[in-house]
């Protein structure tokens, strides 16, 4: 970020009085509501930036030390100043917070300088109370952990103070996000539905390689006819061999391969009929794993064409919440996927079998979300017992109605708590006491 920029864009900070609310969006980015005026503090090193933005969806809660102390010194809070230090791109914003007991003064420095990158909490005296990165003595002279006295950087050897003038902050501010979006949201989009696309060539790969019906059929009644000759013909085959030459039962010789871990020679028979016993059964049930792997691919090509379509990259991340633990991993359900919005856990269901599993395992207080009048995948979000904000299920909504049709249009999608959804049959339900959402599918 160039220094003549961050000059103007502090000047233009200095007019508001109060910060209204803040937190975290993302790993390196902090939102502060000036007022009422939301601006966005990207804090990545080596591509920090300031902007604003319209289109943004809360997709991240975080709670780590840093976002407690952030809220509890800065939310809510009167600014008393905001100014740049001299010769450098550091950013301070001196506020207050008020209580019953005392009145709080804080200091929120934000530091856009390259590889030192980073935003520091302080208390007046300037011993820090937090930080977004931790740096160790071990590491760098300047120790950047709560509890210690905060060093000053050393001044910028080379800053360029002169630049063009920025005539309308806030347009300049709104083009710093739609310049840095559009990169990063084609590379993202790039990189996601190149997974998407290989998981889905995988899975045909698999539903091609599935044997049809008739011909397993065919399989069971070879092994049939084999048994039957074996037992036909026990007193001629010997226990050691390995093949026998039998007439089948319309007078053609069939050669046999005998089983070599049959214990006798109507073991040999056993083995053959239980062979024929899977291959009626798997004949039985194929059409289940063919349904289940077409159901598969279907759910991944309407995420990928989601990924396509998405506006942000926030509602990229709705679809690719963090890794799970191995054994989380390993445990998880198939028929159903699992997506997080602002903390909340989603859960869609890919098939009938999924949208079973969801009303089973859906707690009373749960929300569940179907399409009015149209058959649909069930959604489940997970509450916890807390209110679900507007913004998570009108996200709900619409991850409902894109793993549901095709077709764009207006879609009207019910949601009420679990308990208010009885099972006629399998995922098939009656629900009373719902309200109802708009959806606009693009």
């Amino acid at each position: 970020m160039k220094y003549f920029e961050l000059v103007q864009i502090t000047d233009y900070l200095k007019r508001f009085k109060t910060i209204n609310d803040i937190y975290r969006v993302d790993d390196n980015i902090i939102k502060i509501v000036f007022d009422k005026e939301p601006i966005y503090f990207d804090l990545t090193k080596g591509n920090s930036k300031i902007y604003k933005r319209e289109d943004f969806v809360k997709t991240k809660r975080y709670g780590a030390p840093f976002d407690i102390v952030l809220q509890k010194r800065f939310k809510k809070a009167k600014i008393i100043d905001i100014n740049l230090l001299p010769n450098d791109k550091i950013l301070r914003i001196k506020a207050q917070t008020s209580s019953s007991y005392k009145k709080d003064i804080s200091f929120l420095q934000l530091e856009f300088t390259g590889r030192n990158t980073n935003a520091i909490i302080l208390d007046e005296k300037g011993i820090v109370l937090e930080a977004l990165r931790h740096i160790d003595i071990s590491t760098s002279y300047r120790e950047v952990k709560p509890g210690k006295k905060l060093l000053p950087l050393p001044p910028l050897k080379k800053i360029k103070k002169e630049g063009n003038k920025i005539e309308d902050i806030q347009k300049y501010l709104y083009e710093v996000y739609e310049k840095e979006k559009e990169a990063k949201l084609r590379s993202l989009k790039s990189v996601k539905i190149f997974s998407l696309n290989k998981q889905i060539k995988k899975l045909k790969e698999i539903l091609c390689s599935l044997e049809k019906e008739d011909e397993l059929l065919k399989k069971a009644s070879q092994e049939e006819l084999k048994a039957n000759l074996i037992l036909a013909n026990i007193h001629k085959i010997k226990p050691y061999d390995k093949e026998v030459e039998l007439k089948d039962f319309e007078g053609k010789s069939i050669k046999v391969e005998l089983p070599l871990e049959a214990k006798s020679v109507s073991n040999m028979a056993d083995i053959f009929f239980s062979k024929a016993k899977r291959f009626r059964q798997k004949a039985k049930n194929i059409h289940i794993e063919r349904e289940n792997l077409a159901s598969k691919i279907k759910f991944l090509e309407r995420m990928a064409n989601r990924v396509e379509k998405a506006k942000n990259i926030e509602e990229i991340e709705i679809l690719f919440p963090k890794k799970e633990s191995f054994k989380a991993k390993r445990a998880k359900q198939q028929n159903f996927e699992k997506f997080v919005i602002d903390g909340f856990n989603v859960y869609v269901g890919k098939n009938e079998k999924g949208n079973e599993e969801l009303l089973k395992r859906a707690k009373a207080s749960d929300i569940w979300m179907h399409i009015k009048d149209t058959p649909s995948a069930h959604l489940i979000i997970q509450t916890n017992k807390q209110n679900i904000p507007s913004h998570v299920l009108n996200e709900a909504a619409k991850l409902c109605v894109d793993f549901s049709v095709d077709s764009s249009g207006d879609y009207l999608v019910d949601y009420t708590q679990r308990r208010n959804v009885k099972i006629k049959d399998r995922a098939f339900v009656n629900y009373v006491n719902y309200k109802t959402v708009k959806v606009r599918k693009v």
